[in-house]
Parts: C-alpha cells; sequence; structure tokens
C-alpha cells in the first residue's frame, strides 16, 4: 500500500511538472529545467552520503572500537537480506540516526552517541532495523527522484515568477494581457508549495514503509514503538540545530516541535507510527510465524 501510495505521489508531482510546462506555452523551459535539476540530483545522488556524513561530522567506527553495534547490525543485516554498511557515530547528544548511500553495496547507516546512551539494546535494534529498511527499499533513489521533479518545478515556478514581471502582460500583438500575467503569478506561488507537499508526503510514505519492514526484519515492533517514543521526546525535550535539508532522512525529525503543522512535517505523527506498529504486533502475536524472529 505505501508503495503504491508512493508511486501515486511520484506521479502526482511529474503531473503537475507537465501541466506547468503546459501553463507557461512550451516544453523548451520544461526541458531545460528538467534537465537542470537532473544533473544537480545525479551529483547529489552519488555523493550525498558522503555530504551528509561530513555535515555532521560523522566518524566512521571499526568493530575493534563497537563491537555490540557491528554484532547487532550483523544479526539484523540476515534477514534483511543486505551486505554489511558502514557504521558511523556523530558524537552528539541528540538521539537520532539515519541512512545513507546510493545503493545496499554503498549504504552507511550513522547513530548519535545520545541515541546509544538513550535506548536499551532492543529498541536500538529496532532502530538499525528501521535504517536498514530505508536501504532495502531504495529510498536514497527516491527520495533523489522526487528531489529532481520538485527542483525542476521550483525552477519554472521561478521563470513564471520572472516572466509575469518582464513579459507576461503582454500578448504576440503587443496587447495587454492580465490573464496571463495573473496565471504565471499563480503558478509562481502555488506551484512550489503542491511541489513541496507532494514531497513531504513521500517522505512520509517512506517512513510507514521503513517502520513496517523494519519490523519485519527485527521481529519485534513493539521494541521500535518504544524507541520512537523516546527520540521523539528527547527532540522535544532538547531541540538541536540541523539543516532541515536532511531532516527527512533522520528516523525522527530533529526539527520537530509541538508548533510545527504536521502538514509540513517530513515524518509521519508519531501516534499513528505506533499505533501501525503495535497492530503489526497484534497480528504476530496471532501468527508467530508471520516475521521472522531474531534472538539476542
Amino acid at each position: 500500500m505505501n508503495s503504491f501510495k508512493t508511486f501515486s505521489l511520484m506521479a502526482g508531482l511529474t503531473l503537475l511538472l507537465i501541466l506547468i510546462g503546459q501553463m507557461m506555452g512550451g516544453s523548451n523551459g520544461m526541458l531545460y529545467a528538467l534537465i537542470f535539476a537532473g544533473l544537480t540530483n545525479f551529483v547529489s545522488y552519488w555523493f550525498s552520503d558522503k555530504i551528509v556524513l561530513l555535515m555532521y561530522r560523522a566518524k566512521e567506527v571499526k568493530e575493534t572500537e563497537m563491537p555490540q553495534l557491528y554484532a547487532m547490525v550483523r544479526k539484523l543485516t540476515g534477514p534483511a537480506n543486505l551486505p554489511m554498511p558502514r557504521l558511523y557515530i556523530m558524537e552528539t547528544p541528540m538521539a537520532n540516526a539515519f541512512a545513507t548511500g546510493r545503493d545496499p553495496k554503498h549504504a552507511a547507516v550513522a547513530v548519535t552517541r545520545g541515541i546509544l546512551d538513550l535506548l536499551d539494546e532492543n529498541e536500538l535494534s529496532g532502530v538499525i532495523a528501521h535504517e536498514l529498511s530505508h536501504v532495502k527499499n531504495r529510498d536514497i533513489l527516491v527520495s533523489t527522484m522526487a528531489a529532481t521533479i520538485a527542483g525542476a518545478i521550483f525552477m519554472l515556478a521561478r521563470m513564471a515568477q520572472w516572466g509575469a514581471m518582464f513579459g507576461g502582460g503582454s500578448n504576440r500583438d503587443g496587447n495587454n494581457n492580465n490573464n496571463n500575467a495573473i496565471g504565471l503569478l499563480a503558478i509562481a506561488i502555488l506551484a512550489p508549495i503542491a511541489a513541496m507537499i507532494i514531497q513531504l508526503a513521500i517522505s512520509r510514505s517512506r517512513e510507514y514503509l521503513a517502520d513496517s519492514t523494519g519490523a519485519e526484519i527485527s521481529g519485534n515492533p513493539l521494541a521500535l514503538a518504544g524507541a520512537l517514543r523516546k527520540l521523539v521526546s528527547s527532540a522535544q525535550r532538547r531541540p538541536v540545530e540541523a539543516n532541515p535539508t536532511t531532516a527527512h532522512m533522520f528516523i525522527v525529525n530533529p526539527l520537530s516541535g509541538k508548533s510545527m503543522l504536521s502538514l509540513f512535517s517530513t515524518h509521519p505523527p508519531l501516534e499513528e507510527r505506533i499505533s501501525r506498529l503495535e497492530k503489526i504486533a497484534s497480528e504476530k502475536s496471532q501468527n508467530p510465524y508471520k516475521v521472522p524472529k531474531i534472538v539476542y
């Protein structure tokens, strides 16, 4: 269901891009914007892991330094059918984690010192399983594709803004065409908002999918639910400075606050995530062979 929703939202972004191109009176501007956004996000796709790890000063750790963490991740990669990712630690009291990398063979999982201090072993295992799910479900690719289309829409909107200011008021015969100018201004204002809402909806859909897949990998949905409660509570008690462009990567929003409108949140509501995990746990208790169990 989450995969179908993501596909529908991606189709919506694509249709929005095509519609804007048609409303602007041609396909050349749309094509140029799409090519530029595609090149930008292609570079981001190949180097995003290095960029974000450097951004948060994440340090790669060896197995000799943190053998328990390596043992935990290795036990989870088996049921996930994934190669062992590189492991990083961020020396910050913020309790959070994220995964990055263009594909499973080049994946990295980063955890903060705060999350290691906050969660118990089962809860941390649930968090790691969630991050491995992002790798397994190719969420980095999905988010990059969404960013490419959304970036093209934002560029077209900016072109529409300048067109309305300098050329949208006249038609080919030199007569005033206020309707055209109003249409371009509407595109400039509404299109980026629509693209952002759809892009955020895609991010929330992938979080639901990662929760579900992570529960299957770890075999302990309630441990992940408990971890989410602690992590969100910690984020609300101790706000941190984080780059808004990378907020969607973390398991819980590092910028989360009660004042933030849920419509513009990169993450689903905590209550809904926990409710879905509890439902998975209930189904598992009725059919214990449905979800593979990992014994620690």
